[in-house]
């Protein structure tokens, strides 16, 4: 049997393990039951790859995604490992590809969806398989109250037991209360050796905003990155359609997704966004559970998240390679009432709803933090850090007040008018606004009418959104809304605690400056390798990180391996992709500069060049037109020089900018065109 180290090399390419990764390997491989918690882009997958490599016998791998599976397999495949799927979503001719597989003794890893764990004559599949470990990847899912709850999740437990293996579950996000559920339902007997990794992801930039004009927000932000591959999320099916439009017509490749859409739109989005570069996604959460793309640069949040783990799963997406990425959060007191009010109006019984309100209570505390917030998300679950220096409040400390006169005279208004009233009647009140709402329930008469004049109506506003955020008011959905003091206000109110909130909440937030992957001498080599790679990927047919990360390209670019020798010490270069590809981008990287035409040399490093090596990649594919029985046709290097720096938007501009005449238009004008406004 070969260690698992000389796998981690010869198969994935890599020259050491993760920070936590080899114990965890180490307990999987001992036949241990084994619960690891890691964060997103933490390695979770390679902690039961390599074991199951190493061990007699197949790995069954339960997994919530069909398009997670597909891309795992794809990408263990390339790698060299035997690895197949049974899913819904498989042509008749994989699942006969999957069984000739495990017939033959061939199979190491097999993916499955918990729903088929449903059907008859699974168990006696998987004995017939000879399976000797189970792994379970999103292990959350068994949660009965979690966001993520999937009921097959809980037939795994009997699975176990049916087959007599160990088994070995991974999430990335599971607080105390979830862990033991985890604990209670996937093992019995001895409990299982349990790994509790470290949840800071440093390489991530934590950031949150106030919502003021959101979507030129999200624009701003989007636009500030334009060209690198991001999600936003949204709250509603209807806002991730319009945001994705806006960001159309600011001229980024863009798409919606959401769960009313039709299953193989769903799916048609999911695998663009797998294999294009720079694709904006704008989805509600039924996105993203499992996404394995490891080079999306930033995740925004067009509403707040449900809860703090979700939010932290939804930010882990980006960044999985470890390089920069970015997020931004922005909210405000209609994403609390929203989020009070579906807890609120859940079935659950009434300690869930206030484990529920709990945990949002922890999000809006990191959203309305007056320090670091790394610190503040670590600390809810369970660590301790200094300062990170890298989150928007460590950019740009913000800015206090003692509020706690402020926050008395908001909690006074409220308990004089009965609690049944919203922000917007208090803050009249308490400016002295002698509205007709206001004078009809006789409120310009009570002594707190107009003792707020120390604050404008915003300098109010952000005070009521941070009360709320704090949970000191909250709406009564049997009050319509009506803003109720909680337990948590007495203290201030007595005069007993006093309490700091922040006045620069209202003003935009700094925008953290953008890192590049690689330094400014190494970008034309970086987009040429980028160029190589996305050629091969279409002609693979498989999504472009599947052939290389974004992060083993930049550091081709940096350390520019000479030889086939050199290549292979680069990290994520593993026997059977060198063998594949070695060569291929080798060629790019030893010729880069002196294999370019001069129509292309004069555009390294500009925008415009990535736009003509995807002009060239088109031209090589249409040639001889869709079918390649066409009569070849072609552009000089000129030609398509002029078009990249033109950038026509229609069919007109394009034949004067690259003098085609009908025959060409006609067979490169459509391609063309899809290039130059996609950038």
């Amino acid at each position: 049997m070969q260690h698992p180290r000389e796998l981690l090399a010869s198969i994935f390419g890599f020259g050491a393990f993760r920070p936590g990764q080899e114990e965890i390997v180490e307990a999987v491989l001992a036949g241990r039951d084994t619960l690891a918690i890691m964060p997103t882009g933490g390695g979770k997958s390679l902690c039961f790859q390599l074991p199951a490599l190493c061990r007699d016998g197949v790995t069954v791998v339960i997994s919530p995604l069909i398009a997670l599976m597909r891309d795992q397999v794809r990408s263990l495949r390339e790698a060299g490992v035997e690895a197949g799927a049974l899913t819904s979503g498989n042509t008749e001719e994989e699942t006969e590809a999957v069984f000739q597989a495990i017939d033959a003794g061939r199979l190491k890893l097999l993916y499955m969806a918990p729903e088929r764990l449903a059907l008859g004559g699974t168990a006696a599949l998987l004995r017939r398989a000879r399976v000797s470990l189970i792994a379970v990847d999103e292990a959350h899912c068994v949660s009965q109250w979690g966001h993520d709850f999937r009921p097959d999740y809980l037939r795994i437990g009997d699975l176990k037991r049916a087959l007599g293996v160990p088994l070995a579950a991974f999430t990335a996000t599971a607080d105390e209360e979830t862990r033991a559920e985890i604990v209670t339902r996937l093992f019995d007997r001895q409990p299982p050796a349990t790994f509790l990794r470290g949840f800071d992801r440093p390489n991530i930039h934590l950031a949150f905003a106030v919502k003021d004009s959101p979507r030129r927000q999200i624009l701003d932000f989007a636009a500030a990155r334009r060209g690198q591959s991001g999600i936003v999320y949204c709250a509603t099916r209807a806002k991730t359609e319009t945001l994705s439009q806006a960001l159309h017509e600011a001229r980024h490749l863009t798409c919606h997704y959401h769960g009313g859409m039709e299953a193989e739109e769903r799916r048609r989005v999911e695998e663009r966004f797998q294999r294009e570069d720079g694709l904006i996604v704008c989805a509600t959460i039924a996105f993203g559970m499992g996404i394995d793309k490891p080079d999306i640069r930033w995740v925004a949040h067009a509403d707040l998240s449900k809860s703090i783990e979700a939010y932290y799963q939804e930010i882990g997406r980006a960044g999985r390679d470890g390089a920069p990425a970015e997020t931004l959060t922005l909210y405000g007191p209609d994403d609390i009432r929203l989020r009070r009010a579906q807890i609120d109006e859940s079935p659950a019984p009434l300690e869930r709803k206030e484990a529920d309100h709990a945990r949002l209570n922890a999000l809006l505390g990191l959203a309305e933090a007056t320090g670091c917030r790394r610190q503040v998300l670590l600390r809810y679950f369970g660590e301790d850090s200094a300062p990170c220096g890298h989150c928007d409040l460590c950019d740009r400390p913000a800015q206090l007040f003692d509020a706690t006169d402020a926050v008395r005279k908001a909690l006074s208004a409220a308990l004089r008018t009965g609690e049944w009233f919203g922000a917007g009647h208090l803050i009249d009140i308490l400016t002295g606004n002698a509205t007709p709402k206001v004078r009809e329930k006789g409120h310009d008469q009570l002594p707190t009418f107009g003792v707020g004049g120390e604050l404008s109506k915003s300098g109010w506003g952000a005070v009521f959104r941070q009360m709320m955020g704090r949970d000191l008011l909250r709406p009564d959905p049997e009050r319509f809304g009506g803003l109720r003091m909680t337990e948590a206000a007495r203290p201030i109110l007595r005069g007993e605690a006093a309490i700091t909130l922040r006045r620069d909440t209202v003003q935009a937030a700094a925008r953290p400056a953008v890192k590049a992957l690689v330094a400014e001498e190494d970008a034309p080599l970086l987009s040429a390798l980028k160029a190589k790679r996305r050629a091969l990927a279409e002609a693979a047919r498989v999504p472009a990180y599947v052939i290389f990360p974004d992060r083993t390209l930049a550091e081709m670019a940096e350390r520019r391996p000479a030889t086939l020798d050199d290549m292979a010490g680069i990290s994520g270069v593993g026997a059977k992709k060198l063998e594949s590809y070695g060569a291929a981008f080798l060629s790019v990287i030893t010729g880069a500069a002196e294999s370019l035409h001069p129509a292309r040399m004069r555009l390294a490093g500009q925008p415009a060049g990535a736009i003509f090596d995807r002009l060239a990649e088109a031209q090589l594919r249409l040639m001889r037109g869709e079918d390649g029985t066409g009569k070849p046709l072609s552009l000089s290097q000129s030609s398509l020089r002029r078009i990249a720096e033109a950038r026509p938007q229609n069919l007109a501009d394009l034949d004067r900018a690259g003098d085609l005449g009908a025959a060409k238009l006609d067979r490169f004008g459509t391609a063309f065109l899809e290039i130059c406004r996609n950038g």
